[in-house]
């Protein structure tokens, strides 16, 4: 129950199940009194499409303090983490180095492309450089004063927001790989002294061997965590599922905490809110965000043609693999999750091959998934190293691949936003794509000029989650054209025309609500 209680007096409403109250006359929570619980996710009594709707409330939702927006009293013993962080005005909303740095989602998710002028804005998009995180820095320098070399001084990480589109395709592609992953773990238990070489869907991940004892040796293991668990969000690899990720940003960027992490009528921050963030809300944002539409493919040219040829030639293609196949449609979403036991505690399941996600379907039952990425991650070289202070060096020179599906619409490059350009992005890339750099250095201008002209190819959707905020399908969408990347040459076509997007929204059945403790 949410409980929001300030000096003496408590206005308690009862709504949805929810017990609320308003300490303040005339104001109110900018959610409202309406929750999403996760009894009415499971019982049915929200459709997906319903999902979505709140998901997407909860991703533009400004929060306000009577949400629980911000962190409580500063905690001298932690003054870094969520909950106890100093504020810029000493009133524990706004700091903006080390999170407290917006107020919604959408506020660094709505770039939907920067190419355009003016940008195009829309739910789920990139962040400019100016949405930047500033993530659990202890020293900043701006005058660069302790080592004038003309690189301010700061030992954080300095992370550019993505977009969003196409994470349900990601995350069961993730979801499968651990899957492999853990199986292969099974068999190195099974086989001791046998190395056991770690490929699912066509990705490396190296080697493990067990002992006699099932002890595991896992220095064989590369590009994923000794666990085995494919992380595919957040620039280091380090979030399982886009409900994951939303968790952790709730609590970073907004003091917002989800009772999932605190439990349940528990004000953890002390700043008098508690229930801030419900588990059927995080549900609804997971819906939204695994349902947003997936990057596109403009129509192919001569020169994107080449240019596509030469990525491959190039070594471009061995990180960021065009394509990847799934085995299934269908993304489970759970509550509770267990990170290495990927389909457990499931509450809904959504078909990622039907609107609006609309991956395309292979022949043998899974999906095409074009992400330009292996999920991995990479070794970039001292030139993208970052220096944060609670890191070891190699976590700090590791990134994921960067997903180049939308590249062309989603301006800065890399992690941090450096890159203003695709080929300045290019220039940067070090330490295990060192040879593809060198290698694109040595082309002449025409073949330069034609891989751009590629990646300028892979576009954002145009209108992403149209159907939610009321406006009109288009009725001319863009064309995929993958006509020479060997990604829909299998694919299954079955017609959606002449349907609402609702009426198929409502076609993707939800698995029967289950009892639950």
């Amino acid at each position: 129950m949410k409980r929001r209680i300030v000096g003496l007096v408590a206005f308690v409403l009862i709504w949805g199940g929810v017990a609320l109250a308003d300490p303040v006359v005339g104001e109110s929570p900018a959610l409202g009194y309406e929750r999403v619980t996760q009894s009415r996710v499971e019982s049915g009594e929200i459709d997906l499409f319903g999902l979505r709707l709140a998901g997407m409330r909860m991703f533009a939702t400004s929060f306000n303090r009577l949400d629980g927006y911000g962190d409580g009293p500063m905690d001298v013993a932690d003054p870094l983490s969520p909950g106890g962080r100093p504020s810029l005005q000493g009133n524990g909303t706004f700091l903006r180095v080390n999170g407290l740095d917006a107020q919604s989602c959408l506020e660094c998710h709505s770039l939907v492309s920067s190419a355009s002028v003016p940008p195009r804005l829309g739910l789920g998009g990139a962040g400019g450089s100016n949405s930047n995180a500033m993530i659990r820095p202890t020293d900043i320098d701006p005058t660069d004063a302790a080592t004038p070399d003309g690189a301010a001084g700061f030992n954080g990480r300095f992370a550019n927001p993505p977009f969003v589109f196409g994470a349900g395709g990601i995350e069961l592609l993730a979801l499968e790989m651990t899957e492999d992953l853990k199986e292969l773990e099974r068999l190195a238990r099974a086989t001791p002294g046998m190395a056991v070489a770690l490929v699912t869907h066509g990705v490396d991940f190296g080697t493990v061997r067990a002992d006699t004892l099932g002890n595991l040796d896992t220095s064989g293991v590369v590009g994923v965590d000794a666990d085995l668990v494919v992380r595919p969000f957040g620039r280091k690899g380090d979030n399982t599922t886009t409900r994951e990720f939303a968790t952790g940003a709730m609590q970073f960027h907004f003091g917002m905490q989800p009772v999932e992490v605190v439990g349940e009528s528990i004000d953890a921050d002390d700043d008098g809110v508690s229930d801030e963030i419900l588990v059927g809300e995080l549900s609804a944002i997971s819906a939204f965000m695994t349902t947003l539409e997936r990057p596109r493919r403009a129509r192919s040219t001569p020169e994107s043609r080449r240019g596509l040829s030469t990525f491959r030639e190039i070594g471009c293609a061995a990180c960021h693999v065009p394509l990847i196949r799934t085995r299934g449609r269908v993304l489970p979403l759970r509550y509770p999750e267990v990170a290495d036991d990927p389909r457990a505690n499931v509450y809904l399941e959504v078909d990622l091959s039907r609107a609006p996600a609309d991956f395309a379907k292979t022949r043998t039952g899974g999906l095409l998934v074009a992400l330009f990425a292996d999920l991995k991650r990479h070794n970039m070289g001292d030139r993208l190293a970052e220096n944060l202070a609670d890191a070891d060096e190699q976590l700090n020179r590791e990134f994921t691949t960067a997903r180049l599906w939308g590249v062309a619409d989603s301006a800065p490059y890399l992690h941090d936003g450096r890159a203003t350009t695709l080929t300045d992005a290019i220039y940067y890339h070090g330490g295990e794509a060192e040879a593809s750099r060198e290698a694109f250095e040595l082309l002449d201008d025409a073949s330069k000029s034609d891989l751009l002209a590629f990646l300028r190819s892979l576009r954002t959707p145009e209108d992403p989650a149209s159907d939610l905020s009321g406006r009109e399908e288009r009725s001319d969408p863009p064309q995929d054209d993958d006509s020479d990347s060997d990604s829909d040459s299998d694919s299954d076509s079955d017609s959606d025309s002449g349907r609402s997007a609702r009426d198929r929204f409502n076609e993707i059945t939800s698995r029967p609500p289950r009892p639950r403790r």
